[in-house]
């Protein structure tokens, strides 16, 4: 029993964060620095706990590859694999055995997955209608996290850069920058690259039709690099004839660089005075010491690579873009590259209070991104709002009907843990649980029903009219990840503590 008693209390744990109403936790690390993260992201938050508990274990994966794969749906996928092993709980105490319980939630789980097929809506041919559901679907996707107060500007934000993409889930070309000051409403979306750098003294500021050469070299060998080495002169013109060779060498390397007719040179290294010097001198603008990142970005969205030898000018390719000019946010100056090779790349900057409301809202705009970048693929939308959920519960009660033997208990169980998501969506808005779901199932017995749970208004709502959708895939990975979860979980009748692995001793 353990195994189920670890698992439930993961769930309870994240259980408050759920829907729009739910609350935040602060996570506080015992770690050097005790770093304050405050989130209400279930991955975010089941990342960062110390589990002993090995059941519970599988509950963190669960959520973990819920956000490497569709991006949202992290909190609901370990909270319904918590409710499916409550159930199971109570009827393997009715002396149900547990393969005859995991039988019944396959046949439950196939039901579902037909029942919300059937009512999928897909409007990918016509792009006013989609451009609308992604809007939706951004909006419920942000009005559970820190951005809810703005959700309609940062949908907007979120579904510009994604139809630049044009289809592709790659979010690499979509950088999130972080600037601290103003509010979060001063966030905005820019074409092109943004690079957190300033330009060095006596370079050009603007340059156009900018060729562009991106490097991982160092450039600081006025020095003798041999290390170890002594070096014995009998007068001080000798160690001034080693700086001039020294300073030599430094010319060749940057009069090769200057060779692949370039106009700006981005170096992940330091780039010392005598060299920056030299590129200032041939009107060329240096830019060094740019983070590992931001240079990986940078190459790919100018359409370059990534060089560290000189010899052979044209092996290198280079990057393009239309104008690099310094740009102010807040008090900082930065680089800005606009008309970039790489038309669909773009940067979202987002401004706020301080660092721990930017970092939640770059995880927030992170959840949408790619939620909205998995629909564009997979175009099906359902409504939100605890009406999926309320669907499939509807199809499998009625497969719990039809089904003889003791698996009908176990598929009407997983019909109450379908329906405890919108019980606890109530729960943590405050409302009257157990009034609303019964209100919900009796509306969800009329044809195309479109109820859910309205929690600003606090009742019964209609999730077309309110707008409320959330992608199919999303839903799909939910349910499917629960339930293979818990059937995981439900096969164990025993944890065993292993000895440590022992090391061969090698002669």
């Amino acid at each position: 029993m353990a195994a189920f008693i670890g698992a439930m209390a993961i769930a309870d744990l994240v259980k408050t964060t759920l829907g729009p109403k739910g609350m935040d936790k602060i996570l506080q690390s015992t770690g050097r620095g005790r770093s304050v993260t405050v989130t209400n992201d279930g991955a975010t938050i089941l990342k960062s706990l110390h589990i002993d508990n090995p059941a519970a274990k599988v509950l963190v994966d669960i959520s973990k590859v819920q956000d490497d794969e569709v991006g949202d749906g992290t909190t609901s996928v370990v909270v319904l694999a918590g409710e499916l092993l409550r159930e199971a709980e109570k009827l393997v105490n009715m002396k149900i055995h547990p393969m005859t319980i995991i039988a019944g939630y396959r046949m439950a789980v196939e039901c579902a997955r037909n029942a919300l097929l059937e009512r999928t809506m897909d409007n990918k041919e016509n792009i006013d209608k989609f451009r609308s559901d992604l809007m939706n679907i951004a909006m419920t996707t942000l009005s559970s996290k820190i951005l809810s107060q703005d959700k309609e500007y940062f949908a907007e934000l979120a579904v510009d850069a994604v139809l630049r993409l044009k289809g592709s889930t790659n979010l690499e070309a979509i950088q999130i920058l972080k600037k601290p000051g103003g509010s979060l409403k001063d966030s905005f979306l820019d074409e092109g690259f943004i690079l957190d750098k300033k330009i060095g003294l006596g370079q050009p500021k603007r340059i156009e039709n900018a060729k562009i050469l991106v490097a991982n070299t160092a450039m600081d060998t006025d020095k003798v690099k041999i290390y170890g080495a002594r070096v014995r002169v009998d007068s001080m013109a000798k160690v001034a004839e080693i700086e001039a060779a020294e300073k030599q060498k430094m010319r060749e390397k940057v009069q090769k660089i200057i060779g692949h007719g370039i106009n700006c040179f981005v170096n992940r290294q330091l780039i010392y005075n005598f060299p920056e010097e030299l590129f200032a001198d041939a009107g060329i603008l240096a830019i060094e010491h740019a983070d590992f990142e931001g240079i990986e970005r940078l190459a790919l969205v100018t359409g370059g690579d990534i060089a560290s030898t000189f010899d052979n000018p044209e092996s290198v390719k280079l990057g393009h873009c239309n104008v690099i000019e310094e740009i102010m946010i807040g008090e900082d100056k930065l680089i800005h590259f606009s008309g970039v090779a790489m038309g669909q790349a773009c940067t979202i900057v987002l401004r706020g209070a301080s660092e721990h409301v930017l970092d939640e809202a770059e995880r927030s705009l992170h959840d949408a991104l790619c939620v909205l970048s998995q629909t564009v693929n997979d175009t099906r939308v359902l409504f939100g709002g605890g009406w999926p959920e309320m669907v499939m519960a509807k199809a499998v009660d009625d497969l719990a009907r039809k089904t003889p033997g003791k698996k009908s208990h176990a598929i009407d169980a997983f019909s109450r843990a379908l329906q405890a998501i919108p019980t606890i969506i109530a729960d943590n808005a405050g409302l009257d649980s157990a009034e609303l779901i019964s209100q919900l199932r009796a509306e969800h017995h009329k044809e195309n029903c479109t109820a859910g749970i309205d929690v600003i208004t606090g009742s019964v709502g209609d999730m077309q009219k309110r707008g409320i959708s959330e992608a199919f895939k999303v839903k799909q990975a939910i349910l499917l990840s629960a339930t293979e979860a818990a059937e995981m979980i439900l096969r164990v009748d025993e944890i065993i503590t292993c000895a440590p692995r022992r090391r061969e001793d090698r002669m």
